[in-house]
Formats: structure tokens, sequence, C-alpha cells
């Protein structure tokens, strides 16, 4: 049994070699730590074989043993750390490899905007964050490709809004001048000019008021004071609002709620959403059709239907319908408004944190919101 007080000398002798090449091995991956992996895993093998070493024969010089048994146990020292050693340099080589690899992706990623993973296997952590690169790549290409559909709306928007700008105003312009010069002089004709110059003023006032409520959204400046109602009542309220341009167009309009529905809503904006899809319904609804609006229970959200009688809209178009002055084909006609009806109503809904959705049915088309529902 080896005394208590050689044990001691054995153990500080060969702490003392120990943490000497640990501090050696510290300095070097201080001094290298901007280097490969491969060169910072081969200063960790180094320094563990040299401290390994270093020990025994700390420990070898202060033992009482043979010069053979002290050469066999540094041969066989020597060898396993230089097999730990050839591993650390294979393992760090494999790491290098990878992040080259995971690198390069990353670079053609950027020349091309698409992530396309490395075609060889990477350790465990350097394939997760290959993974994560991929999903934050396709986050980022679907923001831009928002992005570029926003700003084609916006450039859409500018060349609409400038035609239905001009138009009007030609017209005020010739009716004012005609007045001005007294080139109609007969009371009726002047008392239909008035009341032309009226409405046009009246539909370019709400073109300029949906301008403003479509930049506020867009901006994320939409402030929503929310309070608790029954969308019994917002359907009430929009069904007497639209009433009026219904009959004057020989349209069938009905709301119905089957149920009482609790929603926390701002009931002016969600309330005007609501009527810019009533009156998009009725102004492509045909004289004698009917639009129908529905609150009920789906799913367990509060969901809003108007169906309309216009015919359907090509499938093509559908992607689009909610898109900033998208009107289709069909709806391009004056006095129609500036497109921007159904827009402000996805804006409002989507603020709401609900959802909005339109899909063909029978003689028409069905638009849907759907809402939280609080109980």
């Amino acid at each position: 049994m080896i005394p208590m007080h050689a044990f001691v000398e054995v153990a500080a002798y060969a702490a003392g070699a120990a943490l000497l090449a640990g501090a050696v091995g510290v300095t070097l991956l201080y001094a290298l730590r901007g280097r490969s992996i491969a060169i910072l895993l081969t200063v960790v093998s180094a320094a563990t074989v040299l401290a390994t070493v270093a020990g025994i024969i700390a420990i070898t010089l202060r033992m009482l043993i043979t010069d053979h048994d002290r050469s066999v146990t540094l041969t066989v020292t020597v060898i396993a750390g230089l097999v730990g050693l050839g591993a650390a340099l294979l393992l760090g080589r494999r790491l290098s490899a990878g992040t080259r690899a995971l690198l390069e992706s990353v670079r053609r990623a950027g020349d091309g905007g698409r992530y396309a993973p490395p075609d060889r296997a990477l350790p465990a952590e350097l394939s997760e964050l290959s993974d994560e690169l991929a999903v934050a790549y396709d986050r980022l290409e679907a923001a831009h490709a928002r992005e570029r559909a926003l700003e084609a709306s916006r450039r859409e928007l500018v060349a609409w809004v400038s035609h239905d700008l001009r138009t009007p105003l030609a017209g005020l312009r010739a009716m004012a001048e005609a007045l001005e010069d007294e080139v109609v002089t007969d009371a009726g004709t002047v008392h239909r000019y008035h009341s032309q110059i009226r409405a046009e003023s009246d539909r370019l006032a709400a073109m300029v008021d949906d301008l403003f409520e479509l930049s506020r959204i867009h901006a994320g400046a939409l402030r929503l004071s929310r309070q608790r109602v029954g969308l019994s009542e917002l359907v009430s309220e929009t069904v007497a609002g639209t009433e009026p341009l219904a009959r004057a167009k020989g349209v069938r309009l009905s709301g119905l709620a089957h149920e009482l529905l609790p929603v926390d809503v701002d009931a002016a904006e969600f309330g005007r959403a609501l009527r810019n899809l009533v009156v998009n319904a009725i102004r492509h609804t045909p004289a004698d059709g009917g639009v129908e609006i529905v609150a009920a229970l789906e799913q367990g959200m509060a969901c809003v239907t108007v169906s309309d009688a216009c015919g359907g809209i090509p499938e093509h178009d559908l992607p689009r319908l909610f898109d900033v002055a998208f009107r289709g084909e069909a709806a391009r006609t004056p006095g129609g408004g500036a497109g921007l009806g159904l827009a402000i109503a996805r804006g409002i809904v989507e603020a709401h944190e609900g959802q909005i959705g339109v899909s063909n049915a029978a003689g028409g088309c069905r638009f849907v919101v759907r809402l939280p529902l609080n109980v």
C-alpha cells in the first residue's frame, strides 16, 4: 500500500503537470479562437494528451518501478494519445467540411434567393441549423413576395385612382364652366348640373375616405376600440344601411342571425367591413336578384356569410379579389368605386384577428368572414 505522503506527493506532481499542460492549451485556444474547428479540436486533443503524458511521467519518476515498466507505460500512453489526436483531427475535418458545405449553401442562397440544404450528411447540430435556415429563407421569400405584390397593387392603385379621379373631375370642370359661362340657363338643366356636381363631390369624398382608411390599414395605424356587441345587431345595422341602395337597384336584401353571437369588435370599423361586402354584392347582382347576409356559429367561430347572385367570378380572379384596386374585367365600369372596398374589408377583418375568404356558389359568390367567438 502506498503511504499517504507518497500518494499526496504523486498527486501533486500529476496535478501540477496537468495544470501546466492545460494552461498551455487554454492559451493556445484563446490565441487561435478565430481559426477553424479542426484546429481548435486538435489543440484540445493535444492538450489532453500532453496533460496525460506529463502526469504519467511525473508519476513514474516518483514511483519505484523498473525502467522497463516505465517505458511500457509511457509507450502505451503516447500511442493512446496519438490515436485520440487522430480521432480529433478526423472529427475536426468532418465538422469543418460540414461547416464549409453549409456556408456554401448560404452563399448560393444569397445569389439566387433560394436556400438548398447541402447534399452531404451533416452533424446533428449543423443539420438542425440547416433546417432552420431553410425555414427562415422560406419566410423571407414569402415576405418578399408579399412586398412585391403590395408594390404592384400600389402601382395599380395609383393608375386606377388617377383614372377614376380624372373622369369625375373632368365632368365637374365642364359643368362648372357651363354654369359660369351661362352656356346653360334654363332652370331644369341648372338644377340637374347642381345635382350632378353634388353627387360627384360625394363620390370623390367617399373615394378619399377609402384611400385614407386603406393607408391607415397598410401603415398599421388602424386603432380599434373594441367592445362586446351582438353580431346580429351588426347584421341588422348593415341591412338597414344598405337597403336604400338595394331598393334603388331592384335587388332583394335579407339578413338573418341564427343565434346570439357576442364578439369583441370595433363596431364602427367592423360594420364598415360588412357594409363594403354587402355593397359590393349589391352592385354586382342584377335586378330581381338577391343578396343574403347570414350570421351563424361554425366550428367554434362566429361567421358572417354574404351571398349574392353575380353569376360567379372566374377562378383565376378569386385569389386577387381582395387586392388593392382589383375589380376584374366585368367590374370596370364607371361609378363602381375605386376598387378599395374589399381590400379595406380584408384589412379590417384581419385587424380583428379574423379571416375572410370568397368562393363561387350556385349562381353567384359567397363571402365568409370568421371571427373568434366570445362566450
